[in-house]
């Protein structure tokens, strides 16, 4: 089972709005492009979005299903990939002070996956989730940043004057 961690430098409801957000899965997933949802309203019970996964001059077309997900904590998926069969992949995200801790679990759920599953496919694995975490990462952390850039700077409201001489 590949589980990997990362921890985020920004707060768990940055990285959750990203991850709410079927269009962008392909923003920070790893070998796919092109995501919208496909079925349902992304991360409700049951939705799905496709996606395109390219493999030199091959493009394959999958998709993948929310089959749980707690709002703004937890978020469970069955990735589909083709003749491979499905991958169970489970994103869990924690406060851990004011920044975030995102965990990812992966292992393989339906189909010729689980029987080719090895020490060299976990490996590929946790390569393939690194970068996907800090795809994540980047993106969160960017948006945080241009966000806190933008943001209106407070009032400066003077000291009320005590209305008497001043000596």
């Amino acid at each position: 089972m590949a589980v990997r961690h990362r921890l985020i430098r920004t707060d768990p409801r940055s990285v959750w709005a990203v991850l709410e957000d079927g269009t962008r899965y392909a923003d920070w997933v790893v070998g796919t492009s092109e995501s919208k949802p496909v079925r349902g309203h992304w991360p409700q019970l049951g939705s799905a979005i496709g996606y395109e996964v390219r493999i030199g001059p091959l493009r394959l077309r999958n998709e993948t299903v929310v089959r749980r997900c707690v709002p703004g904590e937890v978020l469970e998926l069955e990735a589909k990939a083709g003749p491979m069969g499905t991958a169970r992949i489970a994103i869990e995200v924690q406060p851990w002070g004011d920044q975030c801790l995102v965990k990812v679990d992966e292992h393989p759920l339906r189909g010729a996956g689980g029987l080719v599953h090895n020490v060299a496919v976990e490996a590929m694995i946790q390569i393939r989730h690194r970068a996907m975490l800090a795809r994540l990462a980047h993106l969160v952390e960017a948006e945080a940043a241009e966000a806190e850039e933008h943001r209106p700077l407070g009032q400066v409201v003077p000291e009320p004057e005590t209305g008497g001489a001043r000596g």
